[in-house]
């Protein structure tokens, strides 16, 4: 019997933080002392992490988190693992924990206003009445693998491109709106949205895909979850499983999603065994015969490696500052 012995969390907790990227700096260390691997996002709103490490590493993080009066409302996400989800360890300081592509993020705030949180079993009970629209806040990549039936998505690859879709939405109006996402986080601020743009009955399934599988056995949640990690996917449905993604070459039925083996497109898609094998981990046989195409080991998954300089982006840029300050 395979005995793990490592574990992986998923968590976030929008709760402000004064000096927040000195916080990310010295949370990076305390994570490296011990022995962690991951990657954490830090704001002045709150934190959004996925970290992973021996039971005893997490065990220690966790109890940190909560000794700190700001997070103590924080939830984690447990799995276990046979092996650590990540190669290294990354908290960085950023604007928001989640981008909502506004141009004043500040407008919206879910310590104040945000969807009613429902629990895994109430959303089972919810999700198919008749005035209730079950909607799908993640990117194109995420719900292609997995989603739960009959949900509505939307066609945005980054979560900031959100706030404009929301008025397609606006034939749901008059109905409840059920928000999910991979562990909650997304809801928080899309829910928010809604109930900016004047959506009365909004609501967001609490702890998302990931805790709902655990807690309602995944029921009705088609084909795989996409977590931020070299997982790429991990099974939520132990009820009625399927499988909803087919491989982008060659349409075969598969659940499998890599990342191009050509840098330069990294594009991120679903490819079965056999077409990863005849084009070597890559969507195309243009990015095939790239001169800098990666070697594909048969995952998808590769180390983020820096990129060259892009001397042309930084002269716009550097031109633009100069016409601002002019």
């Amino acid at each position: 019997m395979n005995i793990m012995t490592y574990q992986t969390l998923l968590y976030y907790c929008y709760s402000p933080i004064e000096n927040a990227e000195q916080f990310a700096a010295d949370h990076l260390a305390f994570c490296q002392s011990l022995n962690l691997v991951g990657r954490i996002i830090v704001a002045d709103e709150g934190l959004n992490g996925t970290v992973s490490g021996t039971q005893e590493s997490c065990t220690a993080y966790m109890e940190a988190v909560y000794a700190d009066g700001r997070f103590n409302k924080t939830e984690f996400k447990i799995d276990d693992v046979d092996e650590p989800s990540f190669i290294k360890m990354h908290c960085r300081y950023k604007s928001e924990i989640v981008h909502s592509g506004m141009r004043n993020p500040k407008e919206i705030d879910p310590n104040r206003q945000t969807g009613i949180h429902l629990e895994p079993k109430d959303f089972l009970e919810m999700k198919d009445q008749d005035d209730v629209v079950v909607l799908d806040v993640r990117s194109n990549y995420e719900h292609t693998v997995g989603r739960f039936k009959n949900a509505v998505t939307l066609d945005i690859e980054n979560f900031r491109e959100f706030p404009e879709k929301i008025k397609e939405l606006e034939q749901y109006k008059g109905k409840k709106i059920l928000t999910y996402c991979t562990g909650g986080i997304k809801c928080e601020k899309a829910s928010a949205l809604l109930l900016k743009e004047g959506f009365e009955d909004v609501y967001q399934l609490h702890g998302g895909i990931i805790k709902y599988g655990k807690e309602a056995g995944g029921e009705d949640f088609q084909g795989q979850c996409y977590v931020f990690d070299n997982r790429v996917t991990v099974d939520v449905n132990s009820v009625n499983p399927s499988i909803v993604s087919t491989c982008r070459n060659c349409g075969t039925t598969t659940a499998k999603m890599i990342n191009c083996a050509n840098p330069v497109c990294n594009e991120h898609f679903t490819q079965c065994d056999a077409c990863g094998v005849e084009l070597d981990g890559c969507c195309s046989d243009v990015c095939k015969e790239h001169p800098r195409k990666r070697q594909y080991d048969g995952t998808g998954y590769y180390v983020k490696v820096p990129q060259p300089v892009n001397a042309e982006k930084i002269s716009k840029r550097k031109h633009k500052q100069i016409i601002k300050g002019s």
